[in-house]
């Protein structure tokens, strides 16, 4: 495919997971020469930005406060520690797998405002949306959360519109794909003219994927595909995205190492900013550039 194709080119693997599989698989030492996988930004943790870790920071060192979170959050750096540093001086900062678990502690300990420091792409913020609900439904009010969610197309469009950045495909994160389905990602080919495919995690998957793509461009057609078909359909999941929507709303967003991104983050609507952790509490901080 390589020799029809007649030159290089550079491939994006958007998502982080797609990295570790691609590394752990040892696919770059299979590929051809002249075809380079370059790493996007589709790690939620590593884009958290310096501020918004200083920030939770802050707010679990208010005092009665529980922060909850994901445990691959504890180790990213603020502007002078992080998380795991903070619980050891003293803050009450709990791990947890689900948001649910949150509201759980919550209902255990009404005396103390429980915040659940809500990262990850969409493929995280239904449960979120879902435990939001849950809180309400329940009337338990000091549930809080401090919204920091990532959206990923409106990251690749600020990749796009950097001539800096020179990409002539994509491979499309499967996770997220499960939610939002392929229609967010229409406008790669619509308006740039480039194809992408959304892949799963297996070495074949990845594989098949990368000749997807190469079978268009040499073909010249852009467009989106689906190889990741047994979890992925065209339309995602419509529950989800509704979900997501009654909860939440676009905002700009910033990205640690890429800046601000517009639309990128999710805040939440008027109806829940009472279960908004960033409104309850100060959270002023001077933070490091990231």
């Amino acid at each position: 495919m390589m020799k029809k194709l007649g030159r290089p080119v550079r491939l994006m693997e958007v998502c982080g997971t797609h990295t570790v599989a691609i590394f752990r698989h040892g696919i770059r030492t299979v590929l051809p020469d002249g075809i380079l996988l370059l790493s996007g930004p589709g790690c939620p943790v590593c884009v958290t930005s310096i501020e918004d870790i200083d920030k939770a920071i802050k707010i679990a060192g208010q005092p009665g406060v529980i922060l909850t979170t994901f445990g691959d959050m504890l180790r990213v750096p603020g502007s002078c520690k992080n998380l795991q540093e903070a619980r050891a001086d003293g803050a009450d900062i709990r791990v947890l797998y689900s948001p649910i678990d949150a509201l759980a502690i919550a209902e255990e300990n009404p005396e103390r405002s429980v915040v659940f420091f809500a990262t990850g792409f969409e493929t995280t913020s239904p449960s979120v949306a879902a435990t939001l609900h849950e809180a309400d439904r329940k009337g338990i009010n000091n549930f809080h959360i401090y919204p920091n969610h990532k959206l990923v197309p409106p990251a690749l469009r600020a990749l796009l519109g950097d001539e800096r950045v020179k990409v002539d495909g994509f491979i499309l994160p499967g996770h997220v794909s499960t939610i939002i389905g392929k229609k967010p990602y229409e406008f790669i080919s619509r308006e740039y003219k480039k194809p992408s495919v959304i892949a799963g995690f297996e070495a074949r998957d990845i594989l098949e994927t990368i000749a997807m793509l190469l079978a268009r461009l040499i073909k010249g057609e852009a467009g989106v595909e689906i190889q990741y078909v047994r979890a992925v359909r065209a339309e995602g999941n419509p529950r989800a995205i509704s979900l997501i929507k009654t909860c939440f709303m676009p905002v700009d967003a910033q990205w640690r190492g890429i800046g601000t991104i517009a639309g990128s983050g999710l805040s939440l609507r008027e109806e829940f900013r009472h279960r908004d952790a960033s409104k309850l509490f100060d959270i002023t901080v001077k933070s490091k550039p990231d």
